[in-house]
């Protein structure tokens, strides 16, 4: 298993936590890192964002790229095995920010697209409670079989889901039945969609300070 590069940025000497960031498919660690400035915070927040592995992506011709895992139109349960894959790499970030000195319960694990399914995969079924699960325009990856991967730590922790209505990549439409999944099984998921596409927009920049806000504020 390999070790993951990452950015890191911490908004002030002693963070109250830690939010761990995976970008989207084809995008780096740099992605969201412009991002944390703009955050109306109102607590010193540490922000780890890591690196996806390259790898051939077979829904764009094999072309290599950085992502969590494969996309075959094909055959939609083939990534399963690289989830589980990239969800231990994160694992490893979850853990080293323990070692550093974080509560796992001080930990947020947020992503976009790609990087939203392994937030969503890890932080349902992590052993130890977090503090906060963030999905942006993404998805539960097989909700059909959701219950048979979540664990009981994280049945109370905060979810943000927030999606654009005209998302040309991940329609709405996944992201609304992956909610109902998740509400369902009685998660706390709080929903924002936007009029935009497959991105993040001023609007959900401030939704997203007033999110980490309300969860890490005491």
């Amino acid at each position: 298993m390999e070790t993951l590069e990452f950015l890191e940025n911490e908004t002030g000497e002693n963070p109250a936590g830690c939010v761990i960031w995976m970008h989207g498919l084809g995008a780096d660690a740099t992605d969201f890192e412009p991002i944390v400035p703009l955050l109306p915070l109102d607590v010193d927040l540490r922000f780890v964002f890591p690196n996806a592995p390259i790898r051939p992506i077979t829904v764009n011709g094999g072309m290599e790229m950085r992502g969590w895992y494969d996309i075959d139109p094909s055959s939609p349960l083939a990534s399963n095995d690289d989830i589980r894959e990239s969800v231990d790499t994160i694992n490893q970030l979850v853990d080293a920010e323990v070692a550093r000195g974080f509560a796992y319960d001080q930990i947020t694990i947020a992503g976009f697209s790609q990087g939203g399914v392994i937030a969503l995969e890890l932080g349902l079924a992590h052993p130890q409670r977090l503090r906060g699960i963030m999905a942006l325009s993404t998805y539960v990856n097989d909700h059909e079989h959701l219950t048979e991967r979540v664990g009981f730590a994280n049945v109370e922790t905060p979810i943000f889901m927030a999606h654009g209505v005209n998302d040309p990549m991940i329609p709405i439409t996944r992201a609304i039945t992956s909610r109902q999944a998740l509400m369902d099984l009685a998660y706390p998921v709080q929903w924002q969609e936007y009029a935009m596409g497959h991105q993040v927009c001023p609007q959900q920049i401030t939704h997203i300070g007033q999110w980490l806000n309300s969860i890490y504020t005491p």
